[in-house]
């Protein structure tokens, strides 16, 4: 595992989050959710040591945040925020070359190797018409692209990310989140971020991360979100146009659980097996029999065996 909390207490004065455990991998999405003043913002901090940890710790790569220093926390974790501060006269091309940064002393130019990745993000991210383009002149979600988008020419194997899609229409909110979504599993980044939209953004999302009433539950999504019932509100996204979904037998919020799992993780057409969920378990029919499966994490390897 890369990122890992063991046993935190997590607050500043008083304890937000007690005996947090959670652990993440590289290649995942996961997704922060909470109401406001749950401690989102000071748990995102804790793992970024810029606040103390009441008790217990968190690690990166296996070794203590408290080992760690400013540098060293910034080679390992990039951040997006919500309200980033645009600078006057920058270009797209000028802000994400900014994400080099940390590889050098305060005054730099640019090697070429790294002029280089830095037109392959703007390639990546579909800002290339936009490259020589004043910031103050960008759509929201171009703008939300560039900041990524110097989130990655840190090369940091961590993304976080608070809020990416506030202020965006739906169009760019699913943009954004398709790219960070390709971002964890074509580059192995570790993406963690945060959402208000988080409806639909459990759609792209591996994990989830929920702080309530004190506590961090922490799994994959459609688990979670079973488990709580004041976060289920059927609804079936339209976010992968590849995706032709099999017949599925269930309770609504099951439903839903199974096909953001499926739409997610097999962009191809699965109208040949029919899932059909009693006493608890999924049942998987397919050409060569049935399969039993207990668990979503077993329906993904199932699945990925047989297509």
């Amino acid at each position: 595992m890369h990122l890992k909390i063991q046993q935190a207490d997590i607050g500043y004065s008083k304890t937000l989050i007690s005996k947090a455990d959670a652990h993440l991998n590289l290649g995942e999405v996961c997704l922060l959710i909470g109401n406001n003043g749950v401690g989102k913002t000071t748990l995102i901090k804790s793992i970024l040591h810029q606040t103390d940890l009441l008790n217990g710790d968190i690690f990166i790569k296996g070794k203590s945040i408290r080992h760690f220093s400013v540098k060293e926390i910034a080679e390992q974790i990039a951040v997006v925020f919500s309200t980033s501060l645009v600078p006057q006269n920058y270009t797209v091309e000028d802000l994400i070359s900014l994400g080099k940064y940390i590889h050098y002393p305060f005054y730099f130019e640019l090697k070429k190797e790294d002029r280089n990745q830095v037109s392959h993000i703007i390639q990546e991210l579909d800002l290339s018409q936009y490259k020589h383009t004043l910031l103050r002149n960008l759509s929201d979600g171009n703008l939300q692209k560039a900041f990524i988008g110097r989130a990655i020419a840190q090369n940091a194997p961590v993304i976080f990310l608070d809020e990416p899609t506030t202020h965006l229409d739906e169009k760019n909110k699913i943009i954004i989140l398709k790219t960070l979504r390709k971002l964890a599993k074509e580059q192995n980044k570790l993406i963690f971020f945060s959402s208000h939209d988080w409806r639909l953004a459990k759609e792209f999302a591996d994990k989830i991360w929920y702080i309530k009433e004190g506590a961090l539950y922490s799994g994959m999504v459609e688990d979670v979100l079973l488990q709580h019932e004041e976060l289920l509100n059927p609804t079936l996204f339209e976010i992968n146009e590849k995706f032709v979904p099999p017949k599925i037998t269930a309770p609504e919020a099951y439903k839903e659980m199974l096909y953001s799992l499926l739409q997610k993780n097999f962009r191809k057409n699965l109208s040949a097996l029919q899932f059909e969920f009693r006493d608890a378990v999924w049942l998987i029919t397919y050409d060569s029999g049935m399969q039993q499966c207990e668990s979503f994490e077993e329906i993904v390897k199932f699945v990925q065996t047989i297509h």
